[in-house]
């Protein structure tokens, strides 16, 4: 295979895509067909929370596969992966969050959320973040806070308002026409912002006083990224329909909608209200439930904490304006796009992986796996800074 056949056969989303050819990857480390070592620092996007090819995760997945792989559309048989992926996931939640329903990806989770939504409520008026990003399917696309990504699919869903994240102000859009405000629990593509002044809560008091629904999306947040299994446990504001996905899979796809049984009984009047075929797959469920175990056994939420501070007290450079973000979903703030490009892909030269993040142009993603060793965070901040004093 040759660099011209990945551009010629397999769809790109960007104009110039990394490239690395991967011959294969464990722990922390990406291996090239070359020979060359690479550092993950990214995490397949904060979708590797143990890393590459985890041995216990990967023994659970042989396990399942040895019994069965698909057998029938998502609910119409009862299979053991699925209910304990329910079960493990229940343990880590508050009360009212009681019923899940797998998905394939974090966008079909969006998608079920805002029609678990509407159908509760019998509403159709959704409120989303500016500058927001919960996936890229039209219904995603109809919540995303950023224009110039949305404008070449239009129209999109109608009935959609947006507010300004961390801008109280705005939140007397919430009225009792609103179905439901999706906001992420920190905004990811923005560039990892925080809410601030007790925000979610605010938003939540303002939901109940409206009659309105409260979906948080955790597809980044969640399961150890910011130091609490769940982002929104940080901040207070528990929302009546979670949205997951990403990290639960640990490197294998899925998403999830987690509300009280009697929301999510909605869907069953009229029959089928959502359905998937693969979403709940035993296999991927198998891999999800093992990897939030071992999440909590190993204790890497605190890990998270810690190696955060570690990094912020390590990561100090001119060129850094900042570093926003919690637990180990930071993005390193630069004076313009050109030393973020210039960060990221001299270091890639020299076997370390950083990312972009999607509207803020002068972040550089750091969101390494949470069991990450201190030997290769340290590895990870050599190369930084003696990128940026090359700069």
């Amino acid at each position: 295979m040759t660099t011209s056949d990945y551009l010629t056969y397999l769809a790109q989303t960007g104009p110039m895509p990394l490239g690395v050819e991967v011959s294969h990857a464990s722990g922390s480390y990406i291996y090239d067909k070359k020979g060359k070592t690479y550092l993950d620092m990214v995490a397949g996007v904060s979708a590797l929370p143990l890393g590459h090819r985890h041995p216990e995760v990967e023994q659970a997945v042989k396990k399942q596969l040895e019994r069965y792989w698909h057998v029938m559309v998502y609910g119409e048989f009862f299979q053991d992966a699925s209910l304990d992926l329910a079960k493990t996931l229940q343990e880590f939640l508050p009360p009212a969050l009681t019923t899940t329903y797998p998905l394939n990806s974090g966008t079909e989770a969006t998608e079920a959320a805002m029609k678990l939504a509407k159908k509760v409520t019998g509403r159709m008026k959704i409120i989303a973040a500016r500058r927001s990003y919960h996936g890229n399917t039209q219904g995603s696309l109809s919540v995303m806070g950023y224009n110039p990504r949305k404008f070449p699919f239009a129209p999109l869903i109608p009935g959609i308002e947006f507010i300004k994240f961390n801008h109280e102000k705005d939140l007397n859009k919430i009225d009792k026409h609103t179905a439901a405000v999706i906001l992420e629990t920190i905004q990811g593509g923005a560039g990892f912002i925080e809410p601030e002044n007790d925000y979610l809560k605010k938003v939540k008091q303002r939901c109940q006083a409206t009659g309105s629904l409260l979906i948080l999306d955790e597809i980044q947040t969640g399961f150890g990224r910011t130091g609490k299994m769940f982002g929104f446990e940080n901040y207070g504001a528990v929302p009546d329909i979670l949205i997951t996905g990403k990290a639960m899979g640990g490197g294998f796809p899925i998403g999830a909608i987690t509300a009280s049984h009697e929301m999510m009984k909605s869907f069953i009047n009229p029959p089928m209200s959502h359905i998937t075929t693969f979403g709940g797959h035993p296999v991927v469920n198998a891999a999800a439930a093992e990897t939030i175990r071992i999440i909590r056994r190993d204790q890497l939420c605190e890990q998270a904490l810690e190696k955060e501070k570690y990094l912020r007290q390590n990561l100090r450079h001119p060129l850094i304006r900042e570093i926003r973000g919690k637990g180990l979903m930071l993005a390193l703030i630069l004076p313009d796009k050109s030393l973020a490009d210039r960060l990221i892909l001299t270091a890639l030269k020299k076997g370390l992986i950083l990312f972009w993040l999607l509207y803020e142009p002068r972040a550089v993603r750091i969101t390494p796996p949470l069991n990450i060793s201190y030997k290769d965070l340290d590895k990870a901040i050599q190369i930084i800074l003696e990128t940026l004093n090359e700069m």
